[in-house]
């Protein structure tokens, strides 16, 4: 499939996929995948619970949102997939965030459970007929495709590596 074109996602998620290159789910698994994992798996664990400001995530409860976010958009790509009718509502990542028990987690339990949820998104992917990925439904108001979705997945955690480099110097 090619690059999803602003129909298939809110303008809002524009700033994800401005993130990614390629063409496809396939390439971006390629280009990004590891980096992903390799990226959290180097923090050094004395610098997870810093915040660059009072009131901003520690790098803990950054990876817990970005974990419960890829689950979260994994789901609006499988409920798309199959022709869900429904609109499936957004979510308030503050709220998450807030009931997330990131701050009494293992971190070595996090990054496991991080590299397990990025491998089920794509063998969820690659499940994908060309079918699937061109379905098209809403999510957050917002018109959404399966393939957008792979896309703005990537492009997610890819963001949240930006951050970390800019505000958290990681």
């Amino acid at each position: 499939m090619p690059r999803p074109s602003t129909t298939e996602y809110g303008a809002y998620y524009q700033t994800y996929l401005n993130y990614t290159s390629g063409k496809d789910y396939s390439i971006l698994l390629q280009q990004y995948n590891d980096r992903i994992i390799d990226a959290w798996n180097a923090i050094p664990t004395e610098k997870i619970n810093f915040a660059y400001a009072p009131d901003k995530w520690t790098i803990k409860q950054m990876l817990q949102h970005v974990i419960d976010t890829e689950r979260i958009f994994a789901y609006r790509a499988v409920a798309i997939a199959r022709k869900e009718p429904n609109p499936i509502p957004g979510f308030d990542e503050a709220v998450y965030a807030k009931n997330a028990s990131a701050a009494h987690r293992n971190w070595k339990e996090m990054i496991a459970e991080w590299k397990i949820v990025r491998q089920s998104t794509n063998m969820l992917f690659a499940s994908f007929s060309e079918e699937d990925l061109k379905q098209k439904g809403t999510a957050s108001d917002q018109p959404m495709s399966v393939n957008a979705l792979g896309f703005i997945i990537f492009g997610h955690a890819l963001h949240h590596l930006h951050v970390l480099k800019e505000r958290y110097g990681i």
